[in-house]
C-alpha cells in the first residue's frame, strides 16, 4: 500500500517510523515518473509490512520537495529511523530499489 504524503502527513510517516520509509518525489506530467509510478507500486507489494513506500506529489508538496532538495524526478529517498541512508534519482529498477531497501531490513 501506498500513502499519499503531504506537509501535514511527513513528519509522523516518515520522520517517525518505525520502519523504513521509501518516499517516492514525482509528478503526474512527468514521464520517467509514470515508469517508475508500477515498480514503485509493485515494491509496495513485495515490502508490505517491513517498510512503508510514500507518494509525494511535488507539485501539490513543493515545500517537502524544497525540503528535501529534490531538483530532479524521480527522486526516490528511504527513510531509516528518521534520517536519510539512501537516495535514487532517474527512472530505476524494481532491483535497484529494492538492493537499497534490503540494506535497511
Amino acid at each position: 500500500m501506498e500513502i499519499n504524503l503531504t506537509k501535514q502527513t511527513y513528519d509522523g510517516e516518515v520522520l517517525q517510523s518505525n520502519v523504513p520509509v521509501l518516499v517516492d518525489f514525482w509528478a503526474p506530467w512527468c514521464g520517467p515518473c509514470r515508469m517508475v509510478g508500477p515498480v514503485i507500486s509493485e515494491i509496495a507489494d513485495e515490502y508490505e509490512g517491513r517498510i512503508k513506500v510514500g507518494k509525494v506529489n511535488v507539485d501539490e508538496e513543493g515545500e517537502l520537495a524544497s525540503a528535501n532538495a529534490v531538483v530532479s524526478i524521480p527522486t526516490v529517498m528511504l527513510f531509516s529511523e528518521g534520517k536519510l541512508v539512501g537516495k535514487l534519482v532517474g527512472a530505476r529498477s524494481f532491483d535497484d530499489y529494492a538492493d537499497m531497501i534490503e540494506r535497511f531490513l
